[in-house]
């Protein structure tokens, strides 16, 4: 029998019930989401973003057409998130036909097969709260836990899985990096994350979590935590361990007593003696200008099995950002081999989600395209790619497929 690189016969079988998925967020996708503070970044007069992200994929109007999409390629489950600064434009004024909308979108993936998993929080915030300070404002977390409990008419019915907050560490690198006075974070080097803000998220993680509880004991609730995949060189382990705690671990660890936790990884990170290195100097580049390593995503699994014991794992967003779509492939075979490795050894991992079901906006460019589904930025007509059909059609069997490399 043909095996995988890691030894694993191609029909790997996963487990019943695995959660195959692609996961959104909404400011990439939706469009003209104009009360959030990443809107007000985009338009400033001193911005450094490259571009807005104006209509998006017009996913707020279109997100029928993309379900229907995922359903027909095979999926069974569907990661998005809600828009914070949508159902709650000004303090304390929460819009009914908002919460409508994500209610609608619920019921609509469940309409056609899809398990919704939702984001509560996925990076951006309503520049109202923005402009009073941020996560480390006085009333901050009441305020966040007063946003949860009004997404009960969403989610009370018909969610299982929930996420608070989506990769907590780059929102602590994100207030790193601004006061150092840029926008964008690379791969390698990262400054200390802003401890009141790593804090103040996860004392407010622990009060969603709460307040989910109390809307339905059934919900099951994590978090999602960026995945830097920290590879210690000889001779730097006790350095790269120091390194790794405050920009990862710590949110690992807040998650011990949680229903699951999401694992996001997209890449590795090597550590030197002097501190983190570059790619190998004949690494394989994505657009994004990551080294091509799809076996991040079994180290990331492993490390954050170590940390957190018996709490189920998910994979709740890995990807590419790549214009060849046979690289796509490639990548999603290497980083699914790696799952079924991890699987084989007895790690508790209950799915895979795609980063992205659409090509959108990735935090200032539409240029990093991780879309299994290709949208046309005028017509916004949607075309799902090969590797699409490809993730679609394992979703279906269960099975790991051989792919032509």
């Amino acid at each position: 029998m043909e095996t995988t690189p890691a030894g694993l016969p191609f029909s790997f079988p996963f487990p019943d019930g695995f959660l195959w998925g692609a996961s959104t967020a909404a400011h990439q996708i939706e469009g003209n989401n104009v009360n959030s503070d990443w809107w007000h970044r985009e338009h400033a007069p001193d911005t450094t973003l490259p571009e807005p992200s104006g209509d998006a994929c017009d996913s707020y109007h279109r997100w029928r057409e993309d379900m229907d999409l995922l359903a027909r390629l095979g999926f069974t489950d569907y990661r998005f998130s809600i828009e914070w600064a949508r159902v709650e434009p000004a303090p304390g004024r929460f819009s009914k036909a908002e919460i409508a909308h994500y209610r609608r979108m619920v019921e609509g993936a469940l309409e056609r097969g899809l398990r919704p998993m939702v984001t509560l929080h996925h990076f951006t915030v309503p520049h109202w709260f923005a402009e009073r300070g941020g996560w480390t404002a006085e009333g901050a977390i009441d305020l966040f836990e007063r946003y949860v409990r009004a997404t009960a008419p969403i989610i009370a019915t018909g969610v299982r899985h929930v996420c608070t907050i989506n990769e907590p560490n780059m929102i602590a690198l994100a207030v790193a990096f601004r006061e150092l006075g840029t926008e964008v974070a690379p791969v390698a080097g990262i400054p200390l994350l802003d401890e009141p803000t790593t804090d103040a998220l996860i004392e407010a993680h622990h009060r969603a979590r709460t307040a989910l509880k109390s809307i339905s004991p059934d919900l099951q609730v994590g978090w999602s935590v960026a995945n830097q995949v920290y590879q210690a060189l000889p001779g730097a382990e006790a350095a790269t361990a120091a390194y790794s705690h405050p920009r990862e671990d710590v949110f690992i660890e807040a998650a011990r007593d949680d229903d699951w936790i999401g694992v996001q990884s997209y890449t590795r990170t090597r550590i030197g003696a002097d501190g983190p290195l570059p790619a190998p100097p004949d690494a394989e580049l994505t657009l994004t200008g990551w080294e091509f390593y799809p076996e991040a995503t079994g180290h990331a699994l492993r490390h954050t099995a170590a940390l957190v014991g018996d709490v189920p794992l998910i994979v709740t967003e890995n990807g590419i950002a790549t214009a060849d779509d046979s690289r796509r492939v490639a990548y999603y075979t290497g980083a699914l081999t790696a799952v079924a490795a991890a699987l084989e050894d007895g790690l508790d991992i209950h799915g895979y989600l795609a980063w992205s079901a659409l090509d959108n906006y990735e935090w200032g460019s539409y240029r990093p395209t991780f879309g299994l589904i290709a949208v046309d930025p005028d017509t916004f007509v949607r075309t799902p790619k090969p590797s699409a059909a490809w993730l679609g059609g394992l979703a279906r069997t269960g099975r790991l497929p051989r792919a032509d490399l």
